[in-house]
């Protein structure tokens, strides 16, 4: 079988014979790049590391470097194999190549995505693995379905095991390059000790389907080099340059795939930072760029550390953080614009404090009132550890009218689990919601079937009544069987007896949780295995620390209706809200780093899993995070959050004490943490100037803060969601002075009943029960 397709007379011509076909007019290309580029370009020869800091022009490097290989006649652009992660990426690179040559790049079939190069290799051999070379590639939905029908087929409960838990095991295995007769040891007491039989069971489904997935196509891919020499010493002799883009996010079965087809020529060149290697949790290898030389003997490294992005105190800042990790091959970056503004470094009371600083500080930024060139709202960005930090950032800003854009997600009311949430909290507050009912009728999964659901929707037309009401009759007539049935019946119990509470003026925080807890839907998400699951049960944490704002239920149903409403969408300007792994690849102006405490930045979860490890990477987060920004960075903390229901006293992150002190200007205002901000005043910062800007005792160590706590334990009370309910409720005039945990110090503005119209010095006007305060006198 021929197995390329390509004429192969090429490959017998003299080097200097191919470099006449090249004309070699100058390189123009080559007169833009400063000298560790060009080094990177013109080392045609062996294996090359180009470690490439954050905005050092790793990507000009790179096309440059296909640009000369095809320009000097090296190489035919159908000899060179290029990956890289993302379509938009390879378009990008192909685009740069026949811009730096004078014109469209053609005949360049192996520049793409790991996953779009593999597809043509795959399709050529398919008979090797099993396969025709029509095969259908799954997306996830219809994976899950032919899981589910595996787990079935094994007499398992697919509830107590659901298909998407396997489906991780699954993409695990296959993105190490492990086949069902690989997985050894430990690994094999996965999935109630039968992971990788089920893992064959689903293989052999898929081979009669002739059908893969994505992880097969670099599996299969390995297992066809692997076991057929002939075809991989085709390819080995055909690629005669490989180009690697961000290799630090490769992970074992892309390695394996690289290292085979580059044994031959030995010409591979990887380009990437093992600063930036932010991706483990997926499957990434940090340890792949780390043993280049180990791997490829004799390679030559070339570090590019000019800087084009950033300021150099931004880059000293970033430079300083990421010289704590001991994994890492070290480089410095450097730039040749001086000056510029330090890092700014801000403490705040609470979260909601943090975000109402943040949206002001926008705001003068855009206004050009803080003695810099103005900066648009496109210019600012807004980079968070975790998606459920959105939340506060989203309300407020559209409270305050701020358009703005969620990067890499929709925006936090727009979420399948908070809308999901929503139609529950409605259908609590107006059993009439028809369109919430629909929703929610089977999530989670309560057995009913379209068949089912139309019976309803019938039942309810023939009687003009609301979904609920006609789901009750249902229930009452038996109009459906089996599992439905009993599950209806309950769904519709829980909904008339949340609507009862509501009418009761039950507790509306308490009743949220409930309902979520009741329903069923906060174990769903428990229960499942994805990576997106714990960001989703964060974010209904978020939903429920949102109500704390409102009276009830329906005056926060009310507001996100108003709000969502009145979102400009048709604004030309947005700030830009995203998490840092969104973020890596894109820069901007101004960058905003909110949420740097230990727990939350470094994540208390990748710590605990991971160990070093986990915070080497969180490290490498921090670095990429800082290195987003242009010309202004602030990193931001809070003293004060609400976690898992509960106010707790939060520490600032340890990333914050390894930042530079010549680099950062500290902005901390005075009163919120009494000598220093915590850890971080003991590791070089000036002490002297952190005093002088907090000379307020710590109110978590104050008297008045322990009496608060006191009263907490004491008869009569008691803890809830981290706020205190007295059984006897302090009377305050109007004008006093009064102390509450969360908001601060403030001011009583009227009084009606046990509710207190308070202005908080720092949080604003604020609507509060009296047991939830005590007077300022008695906070220290």
């Amino acid at each position: 079988m021929d197995l390329l397709d390509e004429d192969d007379d090429f490959e017998g011509m003299s080097l200097s014979a191919r470099a006449m076909m090249g004309a070699r007019g100058g390189e123009p290309y080559l007169e833009g790049l400063n000298p560790a580029q060009r080094a990177a370009v013109e080392a045609l020869d062996g294996p090359v590391l180009m470690l490439a800091g954050a905005g050092t022009g790793k990507t000009k490097a790179l096309t440059c470097r296909i640009a000369h290989l095809i320009r000097t006649g090296r190489a035919r652009p159908n000899e060179i194999l290029a990956v890289t992660f993302t379509n938009k990426a390879a378009r990008e690179m192909k685009q740069r190549v026949g811009s730096l040559l004078g014109g469209a790049i053609e005949g360049m079939p192996w520049l793409g995505t790991f996953h779009s190069v593999c597809v043509k290799l795959l399709r050529r051999h398919a008979e090797l693995v099993g396969l025709k070379s029509n095969f259908t590639i799954l997306d996830t939905d219809d994976q899950i379905r032919l899981l589910k029908q595996v787990i079935i087929a094994a007499n398992m409960d697919e509830k107590r095991w659901p298909a998407r838990q396997l489906a991780g095991v699954i993409d695990g295995w296959k993105n190490r390059a492990l086949t069902p007769d690989r997985v050894r040891g430990t690994e094999t007491a996965a999935f109630n000790n039968r992971g990788s039989e089920l893992y064959a069971a689903y293989q052999e489904r898929l081979r009669t389907l002739n059908a893969v997935d994505f992880g097969d196509l670099l599996l299969h891919m390995v297992t066809i080099f692997q076991a057929h020499p002939d075809v991989l010493q085709q390819y080995q002799r055909w690629f005669r340059y490989i180009l690697v883009d961000e290799y630090q996010d490769t992970n074992v079965a892309q390695y394996l795939w690289l290292r085979l087809l580059a044994q031959t020529h030995k010409n591979i060149c990887c380009v990437g930072d093992d600063d930036q290697s932010i991706y483990g949790w997926r499957g990434a290898e940090v340890g792949n760029i780390l043993r280049f030389e180990k791997d490829f003997p004799g390679a030559e490294v070339i570090r590019l550390e000019q800087n084009y992005r950033s300021t150099e105190h931004i880059l000293a800042a970033a430079s300083r953080v990421i010289a704590e990790n001991s994994d890492r091959l070290g480089k410095t970056l450097w730039t040749e614009a001086k000056g510029g503004e330090k890092v700014r470094l801000i403490g705040h009371w609470d979260g909601e404090e943090e975000a109402r600083w943040i949206g002001e500080e926008i705001e003068a930024l855009q206004r050009g009132t803080r003695g810099l060139h103005p900066f648009g709202l496109n210019d600012q960005a807004i980079l968070v550890r975790a998606s459920h930090q959105m939340r506060a950032f989203e309300d407020r800003f559209l409270t305050i009218g701020l358009p703005y854009r969620v990067i890499g997600g929709p925006r936090f009311y727009e979420r399948l689990e908070i809308r999901d949430a929503m139609a529950y909290f409605r259908l609590a507050v107006s059993p009439d919601d028809d369109l919430a009912f629909e929703r929610i009728v089977n999530t989670p999964r309560r057995g009913l079937g379209d068949k089912a659901i139309q019976v309803i929707q019938r039942r309810a037309r023939e009687s003009d009544l609301s979904l609920v009401m006609g789901a009750k009759a249902v229930v009452a007539e038996g109009l459906i069987g089996g599992k439905g049935l009993g599950q209806l019946r309950a769904l519709t119990e829980m909904l008339g007896r949340w609507h009862a509470e509501v009418l009761d003026g039950a507790d509306h925080i308490r009743l949220a949780e409930t309902i979520l807890e009741e329903s069923g839907y906060t174990e769903m998400w428990l229960n499942d295995e994805t990576p997106e699951a714990p960001g989703r049960l964060e974010n209904l944490k978020e939903l429920v620390k949102a109500l704390e704002q409102f009276e009830n239920l329906q005056g926060f149903l009310e507001h996100v209706a108003l709000i969502m409403d009145n979102d400009s969408e048709e604004a030309e300007e947005k700030v830009t809200i995203m998490t840092l792994h969104a973020a890596k690849g894109l820069e901007f102006p101004a960058v905003f780093l909110p949420g740097w405490e230990d727990g939350l930045f470094p994540s208390q979860r990748a710590m605990d899993e991971t160990g070093q490890k986990g915070l080497e990477e969180e490290r490498r987060l921090a670095y990429v995070g800082i290195t987003r920004a242009e010309e202004l960075c602030t990193i931001s903390f809070a003293g004060n959050r609400r976690v898992y229901g509960q106010w707790q006293s939060q520490l600032p992150s340890r990333f914050i004490d390894e930042l530079p002190a010549k680099h950062v200007d500290v902005l901390t205002q005075p009163g919120l943490y009494g000598g220093g901000y915590g850890a971080a005043a003991r590791t070089g910062f000036d002490s002297s100037a952190i005093e002088a800007r907090a000379t307020r005792a710590d109110v978590y160590n104050s008297p008045g803060w322990k009496r608060l706590q006191e009263r907490g334990t004491s008869a009569g009370a008691r803890p809830r969601g981290g706020q205190i309910i007295d059984a006897e409720i302090p009377a305050f005039e109007i004008g006093a002075r009064v102390f509450h945990k969360k908001f601060g110090y403030g001011e009583v503005m009227d009084a009606e009943g046990d509710t207190l119209v308070v202005e908080f010095d720092k949080a604003g006007s604020k609507h509060v029960k009296a047991g939830f305060i005590v007077p300022a006198d008695q906070a220290g």
